[in-house]
């Protein structure tokens, strides 16, 4: 026979009743994104993509009968600020999962620490290819696309359009993302040879007007066919902008921005973005052209939340707490190894077409869509000024990813394991 102290009693009758009706403590989940700094207009979407997915998981019962609680950090795009900021959501606030990304540098920074905690995190707007390659492990996971499957679709177009074959000129941050970004555009493009095809790098963060005025008096000196804005966030609308009011975007047959989200675009505006071309890995009008009912919906609801139209970083964050939600009530529990196993090779169906977590590297393989932006007087007839892009080309996700063994190669040439550790 069993003998229970008599103030255990009412203690775990307490619980009892707690479980019985639904009044599981909160999950927490640590949503690590740039409040502040050049990336702050994706990061503020983020948020809103995240705060939309967690009113909806917990009016539907939470994670196993667990609300969910955001806490929220900023990182100011700044790695060192993502490690201290990741640190706190698992050391202090108790975070069970961290989302959050706007630059690849500060994902990686933030995976590292979750990785040495157990802990997920899930990278929702990092193009570094770095993210799920060379600094992969098993406690990351990128929703988005990466900068290789955006370069081979824009890539793909281009020669479609017989672009490849012109002078390109780069205008690159100078950090993981932007490295890699037009590390893999030269590959595809066949762009290589850098005598030809020249390159100016911008610093990041802290990226300043002189900067960019002096990578654009290059451009002009140089004279490519092709110019490709190897910039992200509040970077790229800056050096759009004063190409179109230094009088040079006539100068180039195409203006190729690698990774675009509706925010960038919606910063810069309508006449600054005409014609400018580059690859997203969802729009908030894909649904309405494919029909995906999902999509959608999200779409209409975040529309009447917030009097704006989603861009891939709200919807990425939205799909990541969705995607969570799901594998843990599949694990039947919190525990991350066996979240990580229910993840792995995982297909799902979210705001487009079918999706799939790869279980070698982690990644979301996805369809990639190249848009061009529209006439300005074409956006400026939608009811929120939004309708920036027109879809003009596509890339299924299997086509545009990198296989297995050339992911691996690259691991060994890094010096990195050729499976994902723990």
């Amino acid at each position: 026979m069993v003998y229970l102290k008599r103030g255990l009693i009412p203690i775990l009758l307490l619980s009892l009743f707690c479980s019985q009706n639904g009044l599981a403590k909160d999950i927490k989940i640590g949503l690590n994104y740039p409040q502040t700094g050049p990336y702050s207009s994706i990061g503020k979407a983020q948020h809103n993509g995240a705060i939309l997915a967690i009113e909806e998981i917990n009016n539907n019962g939470g994670i196993l009968n667990r609300k969910i609680q955001l806490v929220i950090r900023d990182t100011q795009s700044k790695p060192a600020v993502s490690t201290k900021n990741v640190l706190e959501l698992i050391d202090k606030e108790g975070c069970e999962m961290i989302l959050g990304g706007s630059s690849g540098a500060v994902a990686i920074a933030g995976g590292k620490i979750a990785k040495s905690r157990e802990k997920l995190y899930f990278g929702t707007l990092t193009y570094s290819n770095a993210t799920t390659g060379t600094e992969g492990h098993k406690y990351m996971f990128r929703e988005c696309y990466n900068a290789w499957m955006g370069a081979k679709a824009i890539s793909n177009y281009l020669m479609k359009e017989k672009l490849s074959s012109k002078k390109f000129f780069y205008i690159t941050a100078d950090y993981t993302w932007g490295r890699t970004t037009e590390d893999s555009i030269r590959t595809f493009s066949m762009t290589n040879n850098e005598n030809r095809h020249r390159r100016f790098y911008t610093p990041f963060p802290g990226a300043t007007y002189k900067d960019f005025s002096n990578a654009l008096s290059m451009a002009k000196v140089v004279k490519p066919q092709v110019l490709v804005l190897v910039l992200f966030g509040d970077d790229m609308v800056r050096a759009l902008t004063m190409l179109e009011k230094m009088g040079l975007k006539k100068k180039f047959q195409a203006i190729l921005v690698p990774n675009l989200t509706l925010d960038m675009a919606s910063g810069a505006g309508p006449k600054v973005m005409e014609n400018v071309i580059g690859a997203v890995p969802w729009s908030w009008n894909v649904p309405f052209r494919y029909n995906y009912a999902k999509g959608k919906q999200f779409v209409e609801e975040y529309a009447e939340k917030y009097q704006s139209y989603p861009s891939s970083a709200a919807g990425s964050a939205y799909t990541s707490l969705h995607q969570y939600k799901e594998a843990v009530e599949r694990a039947g529990t919190f525990n991350t190894r066996t979240v990580i196993e229910a993840l792995e090779n995982h297909k799902y169906v979210s705001l487009k077409d079918e999706q799939q977590w790869r279980a070698f590297d982690h990644q979301s393989v996805q369809t990639v869509h190249v848009v061009v932006c529209k006439k300005a007087e074409e956006v400026q007839k939608d009811k929120f000024k939004q309708d920036y892009f027109e879809i003009i080309d596509t890339l299924s996700g299997e086509e545009a990813a990198r296989s297995k063994t050339f992911w691996q190669q690259l691991r060994k040439v890094a010096g990195k394991t050729p499976e994902l550790e723990y």
